[in-house]
């Protein structure tokens, strides 16, 4: 065992200056959140040491602890896997699943570097834990559940630490405020957990500047944008919580189902009708494309003579560029791009 020194942050993040520990791993009950910056001091006792040792942070009410820098991780969507290589983390990974549809040009070189375990859907427990794994990170809560790799208290009792993006939480309270700072504060998280710091604070300070222009651009200022990402008897949307959300803020626009609550949700035909936006963003993903959802509303009675269709005014961008995560920056410059704002 080697000694380290850590710094808490009132998020919850605490960043180790290391040298080689074990590999155990833990994960507990929700703990208090760290208060303002504090130095925590090298030398003690054994057990101080120790403490010193891991890297902890909270995520949707459970503390998250690492004796270090994960090195065996596993990614079980594709938001997961893309925000772990935003930040280099490839060469401490030894698994991914779940694509929504393809990984980002600037990634796939990475993303070949690692083996897939199942890119349509998630793992299975046993071939999860196969892979001998330190730590295992969803985008969606739904991704520990008992249909799918197992609960994240199972994985508590083999020593497996577990992350779930914090705009996932099961619990809907524990998520955090809809807003770019969230963002920023998840892809930290990776920094934290992975040690690469210096890396995820490069990427939030990338993001950071590409939204700035894109604010100031406003491309769809005055103008009434719906997000459609799929299904046709009823229409699933971008809500008032969530990716879609931001990017139509950040690009000026108004979300016709802004008094819907949740990232995505069930709408309906006739708000759209009513609201005859001027832009329609199509999600574009493997189980329902973006050209599916054009020639459906070109060739329905009643959504061919909204204006945005009249017009051919669609938006089209990867669902995976509408999630919350490192990626979401792109989505928003896609569809700024698309208005006339630049940026892509």
């Amino acid at each position: 065992m080697t000694h380290n020194c850590t710094f808490s942050t009132s998020h919850g993040r605490r960043v180790a200056l290391r040298t080689p520990v074990s590999r155990r791993v833990i994960s507990s009950a929700a703990l208090s959140v760290a208060a303002a910056l504090t130095l925590a001091a090298c030398g003690g006792s054994s057990e101080s040491d120790a403490d010193a040792a891991s890297i902890s942070l909270q995520n949707c009410g459970r503390t998250v602890t690492l004796d270090g820098p994960a090195e065996r991780a596993v990614t079980l969507n594709q938001g997961a896997t893309e925000s772990a290589l935003s930040i280099g983390a490839e060469g401490q990974m030894v698994g991914t699943a779940y694509l929504d549809d393809t990984i980002a040009p600037q990634w796939q070189a990475a993303y070949a570097q690692v083996p897939a375990l199942d890119e349509k859907d998630y793992p299975s427990r046993e071939a999860l834990l196969e892979t001998k794994p330190d730590l295992v990170l969803a985008s969606y809560s739904s991704a520990f559940d008992d249909k799918a790799v197992g609960s994240q208290e199972s994985f508590d009792e083999v020593g497996i630490a577990t992350y779930v993006s914090p705009f996932g939480c099961k619990d809907k309270s524990k998520r955090p405020p809809v807003a770019w700072d969230s963002i920023a504060t998840e892809i930290t998280d990776y920094g934290t957990l992975f040690g690469r710091e210096t890396e995820a604070d490069a990427v939030v300070a990338q993001m950071r500047e590409t939204l700035a222009g894109i604010e100031s651009a406003a491309p769809a200022k005055g103008k009434s944008i719906f997000w459609y990402d799929s299904n046709t008897d009823t229409p699933y949307v971008g809500g008032n919580a969530g990716g879609p959300q931001l990017i139509i803020d950040a690009v000026g626009g108004t979300n016709i189902f802004a008094g819907l609550d949740g990232a995505w949700a069930d709408g309906s035909w006739e708000t759209v009708l009513k609201a005859n936006p001027d832009v329609i963003v199509l999600a574009d993903a493997s189980w329902d494309t973006a050209e599916a959802k054009k020639e459906y509303l070109r060739n329905d009675p009643a959504l061919k003579d909204l204006k945005a269709v009249r017009d051919n005014a669609f938006v089209v961008v990867p669902f995976s560029a509408g999630t919350p995560g490192p990626r979401l920056i792109e989505g928003a410059s896609l569809v700024s791009e698309q208005l006339g704002g630049g940026q892509a």
